[in-house]
């Protein structure tokens, strides 16, 4: 139903106006990171330059993998063994005592078995979480990026039906028009180019979270067994119940053999449920086959006997159509070109919704001499904090990798930390910049941030392989730069033809 005296359109375009305003520093944060993510081997790989390729065979290092766990937590609910690859050449390793958690972590050297002498860092894996968690307790996390999403999806439906000329709006760019015209004509550029992806990614993201979302048919139909739906829409194999009797695991590493011999190639984890129970069991999940569907093949045995007990097999139209879904959220099928592709779609996500932002600000600007409300003042500042500071924020990520001690303890607690508190001094100094400079003073910092990062890649390890990692961040500081050049310039041509106009700029 519109808004009294407004048409549909006018009613999408105002709902279109504030759903984004509402979400959108935290969609912005979402997109980028989550942007990021699609190079995350290589944003590991960077960050761990000890690193090189694994040397023990699958087999060897699993039962490398199992002796250590056995002295941290042979009792445990569960082990779960990543083994070592080209693109990840330790072993990762993790155990716990509850479903709900702790869960422990550590990196081992698959040669020895022991803890890797790799700097202890989060590397991709944090960027990751951060665009579904936020850094938040999972759940509440999950919650909050869920709702976002959702208000996205909102805001791109408004967004199509308020725009009645939204592919001849896409091939007209009149920047020098007026500053709001030229914030609604890139908006629209950049919006309507990566549309497609935009509806995709946000759709999908919400199928991902649907069952944190919407878990009231899971739990009506098992009786809040969720381990039963998984089972039977073949998502993941039951373990065998527990005999509560102490037993022996079968060496991890047969087990692992047995598994390569099944299924052709080495599984990419290995899951210990009860390694210290007679019944213990161990399922192995190999690299997902060519297609969109995001399913693992699984083979889980017996861990006293290493009997195979089951393989998952074809799955339901409904979880396929799920994994489909997830498939093409994550994107682990695309090869390079493609997954170009999908980074620069991203990187158009959130350069829609920092434009909305800014926009927003622009078309709400005083136009006269009298100062903005706090209202606008509160928006204009979180605009600086977030588009200008997260960028200083992530760079500061990366050269906390390659700048704190090496023997620090909780080393990648720090870097998440230094992350966190460039972003928020970033952002108070951008509110404490003088109007008229605090754009271009922001994006400029931000620029010498990510500057620096080959310049101290080069001091600190300079290895070849990471010339392209090096290349990237040195075209995101050219990126921030010209738009700290272009901010600096905008105000003064604004002031020319449009004064009233000049503030929003500015700010």
């Amino acid at each position: 139903m519109s808004r009294p005296g407004k048409s549909v359109r006018q009613s999408m375009a105002w709902l279109h106006t504030w759903s984004g305003l509402v979400v959108g520093w935290v969609l912005f944060a979402i997109f980028v990171t989550g942007t990021a993510t699609y190079y995350r081997p290589q944003i590991s790989e960077w960050m761990r330059p000890e690193l090189t390729e694994p040397t023990a065979d699958p087999a060897a290092a699993a039962t490398r993998a199992a002796a250590y766990l056995g002295r941290q937590m042979p009792d445990a609910l569960g082990w779960s063994v990543r083994l070592p690859t080209a693109e990840n050449p330790a072993t990762e390793v993790y155990w716990w005592n509850n479903p709900a958690g702790p869960y422990h972590h550590a990196l081992l050297d698959p040669a020895t078995g022991e803890r890797s002498q790799a700097r202890d860092t989060k590397g991709g894996d944090f960027l990751y979480r951060f665009h579904f968690e936020l850094s938040l307790p999972p759940v509440w996390g999950r919650w909050i990026v869920g709702i976002c999403a959702m208000i996205l999806l909102i805001s791109l439906i408004t967004g199509i039906v308020t725009h009645r000329r939204i592919f001849a709006d896409f091939f007209t760019f009149r920047r020098d028009k007026s500053a709001q015209r030229g914030w609604l004509d890139a908006h629209n550029v950049v919006g309507v180019l990566a549309l497609p992806f935009h509806l995709m990614i946000v759709y999908t993201g919400l199928i991902e979270l649907g069952p944190l979302l919407m878990p009231w048919g899971v739990q009506a139909a098992y009786q809040h067994d969720v381990q039963a739906y998984y089972t039977e829409a073949g998502i993941m194999m039951a373990a065998r119940e527990a005999a509560g009797q102490p037993g022996a695991l079968m060496p991890l590493g047969d087990i692992v053999a047995r598994a390569i011999a099944a299924h052709g190639e080495a599984p990419e984890v290995v899951l210990v449920t009860m390694p210290g129970d007679a019944a213990s069991s161990v399922t192995a999940f190999f690299e997902e086959p060519p297609g969109l569907a995001h399913l693992h093949p699984q083979i889980l045995y017996a861990g006293d006997t290493g009997a195979e007990l089951s393989r998952s097999g074809d799955v339901g139209a409904a979880t396929r159509t799920g994994a489909v879904m997830v498939g093409l959220h994550e994107a682990h099928f695309a090869a390079a070109p493609l997954r170009v592709l999908f980074f620069l779609c991203g990187l158009m996500g959130a350069a829609t919704i920092a434009s909305g932002l800014v926009l927003w600000t622009v078309a709400r600007a005083p136009k006269g001499a009298d100062p903005a409300g706090f209202g606008l003042r509160l928006v204009r500042v979180l605009n600086l904090g977030t588009i200008a500071g997260l960028p200083t924020g992530l760079a500061a990520y990366f050269l906390a990798n390659r700048l704190l001690p090496h023997d620090l303890a909780a080393r990648a607690d720090w870097e998440v930390r230094g992350f966190f508190a460039a972003w928020i001094l970033a952002a108070i100094a951008a509110a404490l910049y003088p109007r008229a400079r605090a754009w271009p003073t922001s994006l400029a910092v931000a620029a010498v941030a990510f500057l620096a990062i080959p310049i101290i890649d080069a001091l600190t390890v300079a290895q070849a392989r990471f010339l392209g990692f090096d290349a990237a961040m040195l075209a995101v500081a050219v990126l921030l730069a010209l738009g700290a050049r272009l901010a600096a310039k905008r105000p003064s041509r604004v002031r020319a033809s449009h004064p009233n106009l000049a503030g929003a700029v500015e700010a």
